[in-house]
């Protein structure tokens, strides 16, 4: 096992340890190995578990569930929907904050950078968690989707109230892992221009969030982010 794939925050490495040691997450750690000779791969070996480190899983809420990593140059850093400041917002992320402004009166920063929502709760967490350069899905059916299943088990099994962020149907497939009884499941169409007009917009999911929190007694997210 390497020491690059295991650079994953105390708390999860508790609940997650075990995955490590299965034959699917050898063959992945052997494809990325390969991988990596002949492309470029997203994003750095340091950052795969950016998510994790960000949102401890004692301190998780919400979770927000991508698909894979952004594929251009400079964006994917480990949060999902989220690229560091200085990089060009991506379309998704754009309509993300066109939603925030229509449900909650959210000011639009000039940078891309979703850290403060990571910082209180929010797993910014990819299905995949790597990414060939410009080709997007090509690290799909590789082991992650395996290991982020359990993920998401580990959350429903173990943590109580948490909403569950499900956007285009690659992410509701999961829902299937999700008891609806204990947790607050949200689905909308995929935020990405292809298909934000066919029901990501007006989804409200942002205020529906905080408005299970208030119900709940647990404290909202500031969806605000710092400029």
């Amino acid at each position: 096992m390497s020491n690059e794939l295991i650079s994953i925050h105390p708390t999860w490495l508790h609940e997650l340890k075990a995955e490590f040691s299965k034959p699917y997450f050898n063959e992945l750690e052997l494809f990325l190995k390969q991988e990596k000779q002949m492309h470029v791969v997203y994003p750095k070996s340091e950052a795969i578990f950016s998510a994790f480190d960000s949102t401890p899983f004692n301190q998780v809420k919400v979770v927000i569930l991508g698909q894979d990593p952004y594929h251009g140059e400079g964006q994917a850093h480990g949060l999902c929907f989220s690229v560091n400041k200085g990089i060009k917002l991506p379309p998704s992320l754009k309509n993300i904050y066109k939603e925030l402004q229509a449900d909650i009166g959210f000011i639009p920063p000039v940078h891309g950078y979703l850290q403060h929502w990571a910082e209180q709760g929010v797993l910014m967490l990819n299905a995949t968690l790597t990414v060939r350069a410009n080709t997007p899905g090509s690290h799909q059916q590789k082991g992650w989707e395996n290991f982020t299943d359990e993920v998401i088990k580990s959350l429903d099994d173990k943590r109580e109230n948490l909403v569950f962020i499900l956007w285009g149907k690659y992410a509701q497939n999961k829902s299937v892992l999700i008891n609806k009884q204990k947790h607050l499941v949200l689905t909308a169409a995929h935020p990405s221009p292809f298909s934000a007009h066919t029901g990501f917009f007006g989804s409200g999911h942002f205020s529906k969030t905080n408005a299970y929190f208030v119900e709940k007694g647990i404290t909202p997210i500031d969806w605000q982010l710092p400029q």
